[in-house]
């Protein structure tokens, strides 16, 4: 299939280049006309193709034409949405790959239908190492317009690689696709709607793991008797849980790396920042009168981070940086 991929980022670049990989044929844009040429030419088999804009990337896609968007939430995401909707004609498709609201998808799903433009929302894990891993990914919208762009999706999906099957998925009413890394959720606004929670959820496996370490690591304080102080080893201590633990996770395999290289994580300051999602599901779980107590103390930690810190905001840092190449003080 064609494709275009609007931001050429972190994300959006690696999935220019996995998609020609595939066989899939990209125009690729980027507003630094550098990382467009850069993307291009690590392209499989010059499937790619640069575009100087929306206007001339619209113009270079030819039949249905589909365009994914790999952009900063807000307002970067708005103005390109309603570029395309005035670029683009019936039957052709806008895909948000990016960490857009929710309610937003909502909303421009109904203002481009009114055009005959079908509108995706593509919630999109898998960070740095979905080039050669995969993107985890949650989407929304019509069933007619994502499976149309189902060989898209299923080219940047993982797939079941070595992991164990769900015992009693072979019986009827389960969805394929979700054992393969991919999963319609529902109408439009559903994908990223999951994928928030997943990154609130993410928040708080990532605040356990924090405190646990510092309270491994201030055991040999002196504020205790000297015969219950413990000098322990943290990076042993996370690649012993990498071992069949119960607790081992893809999250403390990058504990384990960083602690491997910078043992007291000084490269690290320790200011966390946060993206969005992790306050969209608290504002989610509060119009829902559900309970989020963990996923909210974690990221009112992650305010706190950021008028001083300790080795448990060096492990969030640490982690945000190997998952997804988070750089201290940004909100990306």
């Amino acid at each position: 299939m064609q494709i275009g991929i609007v931001g050429l980022g972190k994300m959006g670049g690696n999935i220019s280049i996995r998609l020609t990989r595939h066989g899939h044929d990209v125009v690729a844009f980027d507003r630094d006309p550098a990382v467009t040429a850069k993307v291009c030419a690590q392209a499989e088999g010059g499937r790619a193709t640069a575009a100087t804009g929306l206007a001339d990337m619209v113009g270079k896609l030819t039949g249905r034409k589909i365009i994914w968007l790999m952009l900063p939430a807000g307002e970067v995401t708005e103005q390109a949405v309603q570029e395309l909707g005035k670029l683009m004609g019936k039957g052709d498709i806008v895909i948000d790959g990016g960490n857009s609201f929710y309610k937003d998808d909502i909303r421009r799903a109904a203002e481009l239908v009114k055009k005959g433009i079908d509108y995706v929302d593509v919630g999109t894990s898998g960070g740095v190492w979905g080039l050669e891993r995969g993107y985890c990914m949650m989407y929304g919208g019509t069933r007619e317009a994502t499976d149309h762009i189902d060989p898209i999706l299923s080219a940047l999906a993982p797939g079941i690689g070595d992991i164990a099957r769900t015992p009693g998925r072979d019986k009827p009413g389960f969805d394929p696709r979700a054992e393969q890394g991919y999963l319609h959720c529902g109408p439009a606004g559903s994908g990223h709607f999951v994928k928030m929670v997943h990154n609130g959820i993410e928040y708080g496996i990532m605040q356990a793991f924090a405190e646990g370490f510092d309270v491994m690591k201030s055991k040999n304080t002196d504020a205790l008797p000297e015969n219950q102080r413990f000098d322990l080893n943290m990076a042993d201590i996370a690649e012993v849980w990498r071992r069949g633990s119960v607790v081992s996770s893809w999250l403390l395999d990058l504990s384990a790396s960083a602690l491997a290289g910078n043992p007291d994580l000084s490269d690290y300051k320790g200011d966390v920042a946060d993206s969005g999602e992790g306050r969209w599901t608290i504002e989610a779980a509060i119009e829902e009168a559900v309970p989020v107590p963990v996923i909210t103390a974690s990221l009112f930690t992650r305010f706190r981070s950021r008028t001083g810190n300790n080795f448990a905001e060096k492990m969030l840092s640490a982690m945000r940086f190997g998952f997804g190449g988070h750089i201290e003080g940004t909100n990306n």
